[in-house]
């Protein structure tokens, strides 16, 4: 795994958040955050780690003019679920994006991170997080998850740095990002401070480093809370 240059990682990051600005999404977008190896600093950047919040698609907003009566157009598309979990114009104007989890229904996750990461190799190290909860709130989930099962892989890196959002972007973020100015503590120490003792974080952090190095290419992950 070769990773990006810092300035090629934050590049991606720049051009992702335009994307979200200027063009439809498939659902509501509320917050980017960027994770991990590049609000850390690292050149180069081993895995970009990259958090989206967005709504849950109640309703479907789409122009009158795409929307369909019975909120789906999946005869059209071979795809469950176009007017219900991702909007219908969007898919009308990209359905070049439109992607199904193995149920065959449209997933927001997989059709945000193929409209917003662009060209990519499956091999390029990036993880795609995408939930309906801000970012702080889904780091203290996982984190009683994890201390409910004992399992550490699945914890959300606490070191992040928020980009964008509801629709404002964080010109300093993303200065301090490209130039490595940010500030922020190890693993093990930023999960202290969210309540494990000093052994406990430790073996999340080792535990999350191992399960992180063992993926490849891109990974794209959704949650719903």
């Amino acid at each position: 795994m070769s990773g990006f240059e810092r300035r090629d990682a934050v590049d991606r990051l720049e051009e992702l958040v335009d994307t979200v600005e200027e063009e439809r999404m498939p659902v509501p977008v509320r917050e980017v955050w960027a994770f991990g190896d590049v609000a850390l600093g690292l050149d180069p950047v081993d895995r970009l780690d990259i958090y989206l919040t967005k709504d849950i698609l109640m309703r479907d907003d789409s122009d009158s003019d795409t929307a369909t009566t019975d909120g789906g157009m999946g005869d059209e598309y071979d795809i469950e679920g176009v007017g219900k979990s991702v909007r219908a114009d969007w898919a009308a104007e990209y359905p070049e994006y439109l992607r199904a989890n193995a149920n065959g229904h449209a997933a927001p996750e997989r059709c945000l991170a193929a409209h917003l990461l662009g060209e990519v190799d499956d091999d390029d190290p990036i993880h795609f997080e995408v939930c309906n909860a801000p970012f702080e709130d889904n780091v203290t989930q996982r984190l009683r998850g994890a201390k409910l099962r004992e399992d550490y892989t699945q914890l959300l890196d606490p070191r992040g740095v928020c980009l964008w959002a509801e629709g404002t972007r964080s010109e300093e973020a993303m200065r301090k990002l490209r130039e490595g100015e940010l500030a922020l503590p190890t693993l093990s120490s930023a999960l202290e401070m969210l309540g494990l003792d000093g052994e406990e974080a430790e073996t999340a952090a080792r535990d999350l480093h191992a399960w992180r190095e063992q993926q490849d290419g891109v990974t794209v992950r959704g949650d719903v809370i």
